[in-house]
């Protein structure tokens, strides 16, 4: 471990502590460079996204008709919960720990994460999640069909006996990702906290590190609840306790409190990383400085602070009393001040900038656009009349698919192809990245957008078959899935051609401020040869102030 003083103090220059990747083959073996494993979680990820990808695609045609005549309604129910599984615990999870793995020891001036090996060992933990979950399908009985969330007493069935069966591997790969989870929390705010270069005071952080720091507090103080919850379940399950199981005492919605406790602030340790990435991309193609910078930075840990009160909204009609409610409506609807200020910022720093509308941008505005519809249905949501009306039907799916992929996805590509010359020292085509910008944003809309009048004329979610009168609506967003899936094809030949053939990237293609365009691409094993001392704040654009005091570009 490279441990890096706050207080101006520099240290001497050291021995590294990694070898540098050699090849490619390398990325695939047990290695502490925060740089290779922040590649391993992206690469490991993108997999899963495929694999998640796959079974959406299955279900988007087994609803193109009202019939269920496609796959087996067990096995559609074990494609929907290992999908909505997949894609939050196997692709946007670690895809941003990947990010931020990478990212945040650069941003702030440091060679390292604070504890590599504790590092090494999270990510390792991730490919046997992926291969528990994948594995259940190969048991008597397939995977868990409890949907992502596991309530009981559904997810308490045990049709075939077995002692091993698909609800028993879900719940102990998420208890398994729950503890890789809360050690990289620990790393990272121990990284942030202690490991910045000196003269990076808070209030000099660049805002994704910013946001990587609010979201891994509320993992920190959230996750537990989730990975007890599951614990419980399991031994509910395998060792004959009943702290969930009504027929034996128990009570089930104890469980949705613990499920919910985490589930809920777990969407804003999503969104946060991607509100970071937002607001590192707008002022580089916008040529301007961030609009209200410590304002935005102080919006992340309040909306930190406030997921922790904004849970029982998704319990509305689990019994919880009138009063109790009404507090959850609006704490739930105090959420939308902090973020509105973070969109009145970004659009702020659009406007009037001299924009350059590369796939970097472009994917970030599309983000944007939708993240604001979501955020409109989202407040919907938490006004206990809408929620109640729409409850449990297509229209939450609609919104929530509008936050994890029109805003979380998009913003996760629109980060790829920004930072894609600084990881692998080579430049992307523009073309093919604005051939899938387009075939995504087009998607995605075809998608998600029909499954909001489907929700308001009254479809359940999770279903195989349904009345005719809902086949319009399905047929386009099975369409827009279909568009969405074929998207990914281009992304996939631009990046693996581009790494292996494509044009030789500079230190700083974008002419963008900040630590991590200051060394070169791909930055060397220990980032820094000098340590950089901090000197004014970040996104200076058009104020000719230098970053540091002791580094040029």
């Amino acid at each position: 471990m490279t441990n890096v003083p706050i207080e101006g103090i520099l240290l001497p220059n050291e021995k590294p502590n990694h070898e540098s990747p050699g090849n490619w083959k390398e990325y695939f073996s047990f290695s502490t460079d925060h740089k290779v494993i922040g590649i391993q979680y992206l690469v490991t990820s993108f997999f899963f996204f495929l694999v998640g990808g796959i079974f959406a695609m299955v279900m988007r045609g087994e609803l193109m008709t009202p019939e269920s005549d496609l796959v087996d309604r067990t096995v559609y129910n074990g494609m929907f919960t290992m999908h909505g599984t997949v894609m939050l615990f196997l692709w946007t999870f670690p895809s941003l720990v990947g990010f931020a793995n990478y990212l945040v020891p650069l941003m702030i001036g440091a060679r390292d994460m604070a504890f590599p090996r504790l590092n090494a060992v999270a990510f390792w933990m991730v490919p046997v999640v992926g291969i528990i979950m994948m594995g259940s399908f190969f048991i008597p009985g397939g995977p868990a069909q409890a949907g992502w969330w596991a309530y009981p007493p559904v997810s308490l069935q045990n049709p075939t006996g077995n002692l091993i069966n698909g609800q028993v591997l879900w719940l102990l790969a998420v208890a398994i990702s729950g503890v890789s989870s809360i050690m990289g929390a620990v790393n990272f705010v121990t990284t942030i906290v202690k490991m910045r270069a000196p003269g990076m005071g808070f209030f000099r952080m660049p805002l994704f590190v910013w946001a990587v720091f609010s979201a891994q507090i509320i993992q920190l103080f959230g996750l537990p609840a989730l990975t007890a919850g599951a614990v419980m379940l399991l031994l509910d399950l395998t060792a004959g306790t009943a702290f969930f199981d009504p027929a034996r005492g128990g009570n089930p919605v104890m469980f949705q409190h613990y499920f919910w406790f985490y589930s809920h602030p777990a969407v804003y340790v999503i969104i946060l990383p991607i509100f970071g990435i937002f607001s590192e991309i707008f002022p580089v193609y916008s040529r301007k400085p961030l609009f209200g910078y410590k304002v935005v930075a102080v919006s992340s840990i309040l909306i930190a602070v406030v997921s922790g009160i904004v849970w029982v909204h998704h319990m509305y009609v689990s019994g919880t009393p009138g009063w109790l409610r009404l507090i959850f409506m609006l704490t739930t609807m105090f959420v939308s001040v902090p973020t509105g200020i973070k969109v009145f910022a970004w659009v702020a720093t659009i406007w009037g900038g001299k924009l350059r509308l590369n796939t970097a941008m472009l994917f970030a505005l599309g983000g944007l656009i939708m993240f604001v519809f979501a955020g409109i249905t989202g407040i919907m949501l938490s006004s206990v009349p809408v929620d109640v009306h729409v409850n449990n039907t297509y229209f939450v799916v609609g919104h929530f698919h509008y936050v994890l992929y029109g805003t979380v996805t998009m913003g996760l590509f629109a980060a790829i192809y920004h930072w894609f010359p600084k990881m692998t020292g080579r430049m992307y085509s523009e073309s093919w990245g604005k051939i899938h910008f387009w075939l995504a944003f087009i998607g995605t809309n075809l998608n998600f957008l029909p499954m909001h009048p489907l929700g308001l004329q009254g479809m359940l979610r999770r279903v195989a078959s349904y009345a005719p009168e809902y086949q319009f609506w399905n047929v386009i967003a099975s369409l827009g899935g279909f568009l969405l899936g074929m998207s990914t094809l281009p992304f996939i030949f631009n990046m693996v051609i581009s790494w292996m053939q494509g044009e030789k990237a500079p230190n700083n293609p974008w002419r963008a401020i900040g630590l991590e365009w200051m060394v070169s691409s791909p930055p060397p094993v220990e980032n820094f040869e000098e340590i950089p001392i901090i000197i004014s704040e970040p996104y200076g654009y058009g104020k000719s102030e230098p970053l540091t005091a002791n580094l040029s570009e």
